[in-house]
């Protein structure tokens, strides 16, 4: 029907450019223009015909349709809707708690349970209208881009409210476990956040929809996103709580963390030393969390360079953990794997292999295979074969790694962008250019896009094709990089950190882990 209504408009009143340029200035006012009956079967306007449909909506579906305008078009999931559901957390605003809890009793909420019964009945409704398509292939629902247009405009002055009802949804859905189909339905709701957060003031967002929205964009390498919610999360925590609360550090701790991942060494360490000083204080120098707190100032010490300061910190957190933990624990596991990490960047390469391959087959054997903590395992094993030129072995694993991340995370995730990087540094050292120069172009530019071109992860993408260029005697093209890498390192590093003072491009694998 759209398309025979644009037709006649074209036809009657301009020509396609013409009509491009209106539809983008005056789309909604197009939509609802009545074509001459007679020039086809369809005598409404598009939105006046939508608005028919949903006029025989009942209340429950014109609430859902509502709601799932907000999200993305595409993957609308009843997962969000069950979850949230089935949650036992609480928004910190009890007026919003109610109205949410009012909205989902509508699709399906009964006190402690899910009636996907009464979804069903719900979403088949709208669906009986078209104005939501099932996508059996990936077992989710579509709206069409201009139906949601519709929608949305539909609202009026309810948008914002809406919006703000559907984030807190979705917040509610998103749990703090780790199992890996709670990674893929987390990687799943980002477009969603993305879609319904829209026009939501910063300071409007509760401290429960922050702190669970922001580990999904940690999770996605999202640090920009990321760090403005985790600011927000830690000064409302100092606020309620107090800046010695465990809550509050452990606020100041990830965003520390979320400083880290974004290059940003001195604001993480400047945090880090007053999280680990206070929990010492505090909760003493055994317990998790202060060795949690000097594990991650350990891993800002390494990305500095502070080799020994690192070593010392984490020697005593292994001999702690295991001690105090058991050797099998996770956090036991973690701080071995860290401290073969260190000394495989001082070139202590039969101490780390050792650590290395202990972590990985006790990771596999508590864990599975496909866990990412095993994953890490393997691309830490795989890099230290890579140091030591057991070129098989490290392709080996680190082909398996690169295939289960693209799998479990996507290939936009910074781990897997960081197994495709250590694969094309393995071909590399066999020779093989053309394999290398197409992981790493790829790396780059999917770097520079989620990233930013200054990001040292960037820059060390850049500084590896440049490497593949020069060996493959591609002067021009390695020249141009280069430059561009040492000026920008300059710039954001200094002259003495020392990655600047490297001759060589080397890759450097983000595998340090916390606890």
């Amino acid at each position: 029907m759209a398309v025979s209504q644009a037709a006649s408009f074209i036809h009657r009143c301009s020509s396609l450019e013409g009509y491009l340029k209106l539809y983008q200035m005056h789309r909604d006012q197009l939509l609802q223009i009545k074509e001459i009956q007679g020039q086809d079967q369809y005598g409404l306007a598009v939105y006046m015909t939508w608005k028919l449909s949903y006029d025989q909506l009942g209340s429950s579906a014109r609430i859902l349709l509502q709601l799932c305008s907000m999200l993305h078009h595409e993957e609308i999931i009843e997962d969000i809707f069950e979850r949230a559901s089935l949650s036992t957390e609480q928004l910190d605003d009890s007026n919003l708690q109610i109205q949410v809890t009012k909205l989902l009793i509508h699709f399906g909420k009964q006190d402690s349970t899910w009636n996907s019964l009464v979804f069903q009945q719900v979403i088949g409704e709208i669906r009986s209208y078209s104005l939501l398509e099932f996508d059996s292939k990936n077992q989710s629902y579509t709206m069409h881009p201009l139906v949601q247009h519709w929608c949305i405009s539909a609202l009026g002055p309810d948008r914002y409210n809406m919006q703000k009802w559907l984030l807190s949804i979705i917040a509610l859905s998103i749990t703090w476990q780790f199992k890996s189909e709670d990674h893929k339905y987390r990687r799943r709701v980002l477009q969603h956040i993305t879609s319904c957060k829209g026009s939501v003031q910063l300071e409007e967002i509760g401290l429960l929809v922050a702190q669970n929205i922001a580990l999904v964009y940690t999770e996605q390498g999202q640090w920009k996103e990321a760090e403005e919610l985790e600011v927000l999360v830690m000064e409302k925590k100092k606020h309620l709580l107090g800046e010695e609360h465990p809550h509050t550090l452990t606020s100041m701790a990830n965003l520390a963390a979320t400083y880290r991942n974004q290059g940003k060494w001195k604001e993480a360490e400047a945090l880090e030393v007053l999280v680990m000083e206070k929990r010492k204080h505090l909760l003493g120098e055994e317990h998790p969390d202060t060795l949690s707190s000097m594990t991650n100032l350990a891993a800002t010490y390494r990305n500095q360079g502070k080799w020994k300061e690192a070593e010392a910190l984490e020697v005593l957190v292994m001999e702690k953990s295991k001690h105090l933990l058991g050797e099998e624990h996770p956090d036991t596991l973690s701080s071995m794997a860290n401290l073969a990490a260190i000394y495989r960047d001082q070139g202590k390469w039969k101490e780390a292999e050792a650590l290395e391959v202990l972590v990985m087959e006790k990771r596999k054997h508590l864990l599975g295979e496909e866990h990412p903590h095993t994953l890490k395992s393997m691309a830490n094993l795989a890099a230290t074969y890579w140091n030591q030129g057991k070129w098989k072995e490290a392709e080996a694993l680190e082909v398996l790694v690169m295939e289960k991340r693209r799998h479990l995370l996507g290939e936009e995730h910074p781990g897997t962008l960081s197994s495709m990087a250590n694969l094309a540094a393995i071909y590399k050292d066999q020779g093989k250019w053309k394999e290398a120069e197409a992981l790493e172009m790829l790396v780059m530019e999917k770097r520079k896009h989620l990233l930013g071109e200054e990001h040292p992860h960037t820059l060390t993408s850049m500084a590896n094709l440049a490497a593949t260029y020069r060996n493959q005697g591609k002067w021009k093209e390695a020249e141009a990089l280069e430059v561009l890498v040492m000026e920008k390192r300059q710039h954001s590093l200094g002259e003495e950190h020392p990655i600047r003072k490297k001759v060589k491009y080397i890759h450097t694998i983000q595998n340090l882990e916390h606890m």
